[in-house]
């Protein structure tokens, strides 16, 4: 089959596996970002703080630093 000039869909559908993919790392990278700034700036962390807003890592640099920097168990109350 052969397309002809008025033929050619504007979002082809193998296209849409891919955008979805980088939806969702998207999405992904936003709240682990988010996460990780929360918890730096709590913990006054300022290095950390302007090191994750500035570097783009798709979500490395926040899952390292959520991973290595966790919080300390509340004491439970009696």
């Amino acid at each position: 089959m052969f397309w002809k000039a008025g033929d050619i869909p504007l979002f082809p559908m193998p296209f849409l596996g891919f955008f979805s993919l980088i939806f969702l790392f998207a999405i992904l990278d936003i709240v682990l970002k988010g996460f990780a700034l929360w918890r730096s700036a709590r913990r006054e962390e300022k290095g950390w703080f302007i090191a994750l807003l500035i570097v783009n890592s798709l979500g490395i640099l926040p899952a390292i630093y959520l991973l290595t920097h966790k919080e300390k168990g509340k004491k439970s109350r009696k």
